[in-house]
């Protein structure tokens, strides 16, 4: 039940954010799809276990904290348990100026939010990006640009200045990672069939003005008070369903709750496959955060490490995807902030 209802959400935000262009399904072709026909009904592309399509999600564009403009690009795979390798080339390409700039070649299941990020140059202008992708038969493409009423603000929620999670995979010193992807955060060396552990450090503010006493039990910006106070409980430890989520806000479980009314916790931490030759196995893709529980500690804010271990089935050069959730939840419960997105670079011998 969540996952057609977060599928479906995803779906509508994908049409919002962009102009997207869906072709009918016809048989694999070796062209990208070249030559089918036009759907009158794109939303007949439902959401099922397999044999649905991939569709790109335009979700804006901001300015990032040097001044330079980037586009802000994530995706929303229809199908529950298919998982897509789609190579650049001509089912996964981004024009003009592609087919290569950055996307994901990796599509896991469901709505994937700030996947990554485009540098755009000083003289974009009214200019516009095609990101097309066929899966399935299905061809579909979304338009990029720079319009104003698709700017938004991925480093900073200006309601209530909150900001993304700190995301580090050294103890100290390295680079601090926050809000959308830009580079390569941290590059490792493993070997085939061996698993690699790689240690994130993560930490979150929360929110800072607007959290009144008890509010926010919903999804969406804004939420502190429960959330945040929960740091220490059940959730922030990582107790609770198989996603990530305790029961409840403040660390107290009801198995009675339907997941789609369970609050996120304070803190949480995904990782995904990105790009890569080979199968990639995670001991848990949602990794228990170890929360530091140093006296003392802001109002509202979280902090902690977890360990994942993966392994790669095949030698080659492979990027993760690690995603680190505020209280907000998944895509900001529907707004571009705050939520971050690291790359991180694996060399398989």
């Amino acid at each position: 039940m969540r996952a057609g209802s977060v599928a479906l959400l995803g779906l509508f935000a994908a049409f919002a954010a962009g102009t997207l262009v869906v072709s009918g399904q016809q048989p694999p072709q070796p062209q990208g799809g070249i030559g089918q026909t036009p759907s009158p009904l794109p939303l007949t592309q439902s959401v099922r276990e397999r044999g649905s399509s991939v569709t790109p999600a335009f979700e804006g564009w901001y300015y990032d904290k040097d001044g330079s403009v980037r586009l802000l690009v994530g995706y929303f795979n229809r199908n529950l348990k298919q998982e897509f390798d789609i190579p650049v080339g001509p089912n996964n390409h981004i024009e003009p100026g592609g087919p290569d700039m950055g996307q994901p070649t990796h599509f896991g299941p469901g709505r994937g939010w700030g996947v990554f990020s485009i540098p755009l140059p000083k003289d974009f202008g009214d200019k516009k990006l095609t990101w097309t992708i066929v899966a399935n038969g299905f061809t579909n493409a979304i338009t990029l640009h720079t319009k104003s009423d698709y700017v938004v603000e991925p480093l900073e929620d200006a309601a209530n200045k909150n900001t993304p999670p700190k995301l580090r995979f050294k103890e100290s010193g390295g680079e601090t990672v926050a809000g959308p992807p830009k580079d390569i955060a941290e590059k490792y060396t493993a070997t085939a069939g061996t698993p690699l552990a790689i240690t994130v450090w993560a930490s979150d503010e929360g929110p800072k003005i607007n959290i009144p006493e008890g509010f926010g039990r919903g999804r969406g910006r804004g939420r502190g008070g429960d959330a945040a106070r929960g740091a220490t409980g059940d959730v922030a430890a990582g107790r609770g369903d198989a996603a990530g989520r305790g029961s409840r806000a403040g660390g107290r479980g009801d198995a009675a709750t339907p997941p789609e009314f369970v609050p996120p916790p304070p803190l949480a931490l995904t990782w995904s496959k990105y790009r890569g030759p080979g199968d990639v196995k995670f001991d848990n893709a949602k990794p228990k955060l170890d929360v530091d529980n140093t006296p003392n500690r802001p109002t509202g804010s979280v902090s902690g490490k977890a360990t994942v271990n993966v392994t790669f089935a095949t030698p080659g050069e492979y990027i993760l995807r690690l995603e680190g959730n505020d209280s907000t939840g998944a895509g900001g419960g529907g707004f571009q902030c705050c939520w971050t997105t690291a790359h991180v670079g694996v060399t398989v011998k």
